[in-house]
């Protein structure tokens, strides 16, 4: 490897694919082509439905939109290097380009928390507060939370990449993924990490961490809501409005709770139950999301009926 003399850095890093498994890697890209592809079709129907259907103009439909974006924002951002590797064996990335790519990453995971916690907010005053719930939540509303979320995650990210380059690299420049993680990229350095382990930590905590606890605390002032109601099919219609919610929130908190745990605590684990854990969290959530919402919403199901029979017609 050639070393910037100055900042000791390396001019690229090697990905690797599934470990033990890298001669059947044309054959694991298939059902990888899969889910790209359903999370790809999927998002993009779930925008093209509400951006068409008139009554889905409302702040819990604005709130999957973004969901919908941040997605697709993550799938274009780990297809390139994990289909090329898969497809070509293209395992080296350059230094400047793993540090991007990791950025966006975290920032789009970042946003995806911010929105989870943002529908579990708009679930809780629509069933609290069901007949203010449109002064609160207006359209001018819900842009600025999302502008405000997009910030976060953009500003709070902005001093890791800088934090990694001033870090000196040596020996083995292989990542454990086929795509750039902040405590992968880190543990590769042969200098204190001190600062970005606890830069790292905090933002984590007071961002995702964050968000967890406020989406758990929602849904325990909705279940108190819904426990008040007068019949039994009023709490079960009540809770059933949030049941896509509370599968995104599962399918995408729980992989990226253990992934953290693993690249932080876990050095005696498999090198294969870190890479399989890596992929649940950054391909599965984009790909399941679309399907959930599609089969538990029945105004997305009823309106992609409709537009299935009208291009049918």
């Amino acid at each position: 490897w050639e070393f910037n003399s100055s900042f000791h850095q390396p001019s690229a890093f090697l990905m690797l694919g599934i470990p033990g498994l890298e001669a059947l890697h044309p054959w694991i890209s298939i059902p990888f082509c899969a889910l790209y592809l359903t999370a790809l079709l999927g998002n993009c129907m779930i925008l093209f439905i509400i951006k068409k259907t008139q009554s889905l103009h409302e702040p819990m439909y604005y709130f999957l939109s973004m969901l919908a974006v941040t997605d697709l924002g993550l799938v274009l951002c780990t297809l390139p290097t994990t289909l090329g590797l898969f497809w070509f064996n293209l395992r080296r990335i350059g230094f400047d380009a793993c540090l991007t790519q990791m950025y966006f990453i975290h920032i789009l995971s970042f946003i995806e928390s911010s929105v989870l916690l943002a529908m579990a907010f708009d679930r809780f005053i629509a069933i609290s507060r069901p007949l203010r719930h449109p002064s609160i939540l207006t359209k001018a509303t819900v842009t600025k939370i999302g502008l405000a979320i997009v910030l976060r995650g953009m500003v709070s990210l902005l001093p890791i990449p800088f934090l990694l380059k001033r870090l000196t690299y040596c020996g083995k420049m292989e990542l454990s993924h086929s795509f750039c993680f902040h405590p992968d990229i880190m543990n590769l350095a042969c200098a204190d990490i001190k600062v970005n382990v606890f830069y790292g930590m905090i933002i984590l905590l007071s961002t995702v961490g964050m968000d967890f606890i406020f989406i758990v605390l929602s849904y325990i002032l909705i279940i108190k809501t819904v426990i008040s109601l007068a019949t039994k099919e009023e709490c079960l219609k009540a809770l059933n409005t949030c049941v896509s919610h509370i599968c995104a929130v599962l399918v995408f908190f729980i992989p990226m709770i253990g992934l953290s745990m693993i690249h932080r605590f876990g050095k005696n684990v498999p090198p294969l139950v870190n890479t399989l854990v890596a992929y649940t969290y950054l391909i599965i959530p984009p790909a399941l999301n679309p399907v959930i919402y599609s089969i538990k919403s029945s105004h997305i199901r009823e309106a992609l009926l409709r537009s299935l029979r009208w291009k049918s017609g």
